[in-house]
């Protein structure tokens, strides 16, 4: 089944300082679906990595993007029109564009997996159809 994945399980990965890298990776080698990441996500990853762990590591991530490791989505004109709706309809939490970009895609691909170290604000948000998120890890 398809695994949304969020900016913070992507930088454990990349982030050999990370306590949390082996977490991701455990969770990453039992996943046998689709690993997607929105493309806002990717950004805020590259840019995360460029800072914590230099080029080295954003030409690492750059490359497992390349490699099809994660499948890079973007999002259509009508689902930037829902993210602008749910940071309306959200705004106490002030959740953002690369939050709400796993949400709508969630919905465009067919599943409530999300891969988050961000369940405080996943917990709130809902699914489009009105169901709940299943967060890992």
């Amino acid at each position: 089944m398809t695994l949304v994945i969020d900016s913070g399980p992507l930088v454990a990965l990349g982030d050999r300082r990370d306590q949390r890298q082996s977490q991701v990776q455990r969770m990453l080698a039992r996943e046998s679906g689709t690993l997607v990441v929105p493309l806002p996500v990717a950004t805020e990853v590259d840019h995360i990595l460029g800072r914590r762990g230099g080029r080295v590591a954003r030409l690492a991530f750059l490359d497992d993007l390349a490699a099809e490791r994660f499948l890079v989505e973007c999002l259509t004109a009508a689902e930037l029109t829902v993210v602008a709706a749910l940071e309306r309809q959200y705004s106490d939490l002030d959740v953002g564009l690369a939050d709400l970009s796993l949400v709508v895609l969630a919905d465009r691909l067919g599943t409530d997996r999300i891969a988050t170290f961000d369940h405080r604000d996943f917990r709130v948000l809902r699914r489009l159809d009105g169901g709940t998120f299943r967060l890992l890890p």
